[in-house]
């Protein structure tokens, strides 16, 4: 099992943008604030990464803690501390955990085809991060 936290306000995972080459050829590219993001969680992961790139079937665990608005009323922010409000806004789980799944590709392991199953969750703290934990699950040998 691998975790580590990648401490700071998550970044969801921006749609692509497009552009031309000096040949007139169009090309995709992650928006700055992504792909800033993605190379922050790899330095991050840098530290954790297996000898062997994981090649099996993969659980993938994210826990998502975003910043408390200073606005939220005294009640609204110990429920929050105490994981029973919860964040309903933008962004969603899925465009974050798009952007750690990519980030992760090539050094924890080789595709993020590989993660079979994925629970991600979003909670609200005073120390916003991102809680990941990656399992090798057994598959047919």
């Amino acid at each position: 099992m691998i975790k580590f936290t990648i401490p700071g306000e998550p970044v969801a995972q921006g749609r692509p943008r497009a552009g031309k080459t000096k040949y007139g050829k169009t090309v995709l590219y992650d928006p700055r604030k992504s792909k800033n993001y993605k190379q922050y969680i790899k330095l991050v992961a840098s530290q954790h990464v297996p000898h062997k790139q994981i090649e099996g079937q993969i659980s993938m665990h994210l826990k998502i803690y975003r910043q408390i608005p200073k606005s939220m009323t005294k009640k609204l922010r110990k429920a929050s501390i105490d994981e029973i409000h919860r964040p309903t806004t933008k962004p969603d789980c899925s465009n974050i955990a798009k952007g750690i799944e990519d980030a992760l590709n090539g050094m924890i392991y080789k595709d993020d085809s590989q993660i079979v199953d994925l629970h991600v969750s979003k909670f609200y703290s005073e120390n916003p991060r991102v809680e990941v934990e990656i399992k090798v699950l057994d598959g047919v040998k």
